[in-house]
């Protein structure tokens, strides 16, 4: 009987994540610089609901990643299927930029951009963002160069690109395999 992927040595699941890093980069290079320009809602709603959902409200998730992450259970379910597959480094970069967006202090803005920085996107990085092979947040060269540029005098959009960028992609891939899941599956019931 198959044991899942807790069987596996943790060599052979960093190297499986390396490799979907890998193939997910190479599926998302952009053609153009305007690719990289991904529409937003940028407003802000607080994140509600610390109760379970309704069906109704867990069945909109799968049409609006926004609704599902303004709502805290479905933030937490959302975050505890990335873990399970071993993908949760884009939500946490797309969370850290949400809370550096919170900050108005520019001291603690400075201090919390570096730690996002070191992080997620320094060279060596423990969630290195770029598509050196050791990323694991997914953006490209480009969205990395224009994120280091912004850093040079932090402001509550240096992470603007970035985490568009990773937003876009979970929409994309994260948010259909979500639904997919048993994860999903069991909240509409």
């Amino acid at each position: 009987m198959c044991k899942g992927l807790a069987a596996l040595p943790q060599s052979c699941l960093e190297r499986a994540k390396e490799i979907k890093v890998k193939l997910g980069i190479l599926l998302q290079k952009p053609e153009s610089v305007t690719d990289l320009v991904i529409p937003y809602n940028e407003k802000s709603e607080k994140p509600a609901k610390t109760h379970k959902p309704s069906p109704n409200e867990v069945l909109q998730w799968r049409d609006s990643l926004d609704k599902l992450l303004q709502n805290n259970y479905g933030l937490a379910s959302f975050k505890s299927f990335l873990k399970s597959e071993f993908s949760e480094e884009n939500l946490e970069f797309w969370m850290a930029c949400e809370d550096y967006k919170k900050i108005k202090s520019p001291a603690k803005m400075a201090e919390k951009a570096k730690q996002i920085y070191k992080e997620f996107i320094q060279a060596e990085a423990p969630k290195e963002v770029g598509p050196e092979g050791r990323g694991w947040v997914n953006i490209d060269h480009y969205t990395k160069a224009i994120t280091m540029k912004n850093l040079v005098e932090p402001s509550l959009s240096s992470f603007d690109v970035a985490q568009k960028r990773i937003h876009a992609l979970m929409e994309k891939d994260s948010l259909p395999r979500f639904v997919r899941s048993d994860f999903y599956q069991e909240l509409i019931k």
